[in-house]
């Protein structure tokens, strides 16, 4: 009998123990409220601090812009509209006009995408669609590799290695060929020295090359398999499943590279300086020496007095910022459109 009191003893000792440990109702409640109280002040800390990054890449771009239509206020009083028209950059004179290096600059940039895109393009089809395996992963790494070498490098590599072979054996044969035509010979006209607009235009081509294969590649590895093994299963050939279905599922994609490149090219500075020709007129020949705003800059802001030349610069570097804000506002409104298309 002692010993069946004891099992009972026990028994309640150990229910009334567990009792004990387990709390009450109002306190898991009262802990679950403190959690999400410390939940929701991590995010809010975390939303201010995204934000503030936020702010401070647009503090930035604001205050770049201010600047440097502060800086190049003197020039645009003095000369007003006239210099964006005007073909004239004359130091001694004191006379300064901004269409030389525009033209330069579009028109090397339009240059680099024409060869660029196509070039581009077949470079991510034979990665994506052709390739072997084996030579996939060393072909489109040493693409990337190629984005990550120094402008400078490739400045002089045209300046001594290309322009005399392109002086030598392209240009001839590019003006026996097209120089007599009646509308496109004059862009072929010229003493043949290896620098000017079109080579400048091709190693700029060499450089955004990586940017937009690279891009492009990456857009063509989403596209869903089983739409590709689908088009080749009724029939299509590599090309009618690449312009059928890879180019519209990633049109937003390859837009957005293409703008990419067309960034890296117009805001290229030290290739295009060494290639160029850095000489201030304006000819109907791709052929001639020209100038490009970030060439202009990069020879002449060092130096620059101060006076209506020190504000003139500032005034390039202006154009050249709403230039490059213009193409990305195309991009996004391209981008946008394409968007919307896919939506429909």
């Amino acid at each position: 009998m002692n010993e069946v009191d004891a099992l009972v003893t026990e028994a309640s000792s150990v229910e009334s123990g567990y009792q004990m440990s387990v709390p009450a109702g109002g306190g898991q409640v009262d802990v679950h409220a403190a959690k999400i109280k410390v939940f929701k002040r991590q995010d809010w800390v975390f939303h201010k601090i995204t934000l503030l990054f936020a702010l401070i890449v647009l503090a930035g771009l604001f205050g770049i812009l201010i600047s440097l239509a502060i800086e190049a206020m003197p020039a645009l009083r003095a000369f007003g509209f006239s210099f964006f028209s005007a073909n004239v950059w004359s130091v001694p004179d004191d006379e300064f006009g901004a269409r030389i290096a525009i033209y330069g600059t579009v028109v090397t940039s339009i240059i680099a995408l024409l060869i660029a895109v196509p070039v581009s393009f077949g470079i991510a089809l034979f990665l994506t669609e052709t390739c072997p395996v084996w030579l996939r992963r060393p072909l489109g790494t040493a693409i990337e590799l190629l984005a990550g070498v120094p402008s400078i490098i490739y400045g002089i590599w045209g300046l001594f290695i290309f322009a005399p072979l392109f002086a030598e054996y392209i240009q001839p044969p590019l003006q026996s060929t097209f120089g007599d035509l009646p509308i496109v010979g004059g862009l072929f006209s010229g003493p043949p020295i290896g620098v000017g607009i079109l080579a400048a235009g091709i190693v700029l081509s060499l450089m955004v090359i990586p940017f937009i294969a690279s891009v492009m590649r990456d857009v063509f590895e989403t596209v869903p398999p089983v739409l590709k093994e689908s088009a080749y299963g009724v029939g299509c050939t590599t090309w009618e499943v690449v312009w059928n279905i890879v180019l519209p599922y990633t049109r937003v994609g390859v837009i957005g590279g293409i703008m990419l490149g067309l960034g890296r090219a117009l805001g290229e500075t030290m290739a295009v300086t060494f290639v160029i020709g850095n000489a201030n007129r304006i000819t109907g020949s791709l052929f001639s020496p020209g100038n490009s705003i970030a060439s202009v800059l990069a020879n002449e802001f060092g130096e620059a007095d101060p006076g209506l030349h020190f504000s003139s610069l500032f005034a390039l570097g202006l154009v050249l910022f709403v230039i490059t804000f213009v193409v990305l506002a195309l991009s996004r409104w391209l981008i946008h459109r394409g968007t919307a298309k896919q939506g429909r």
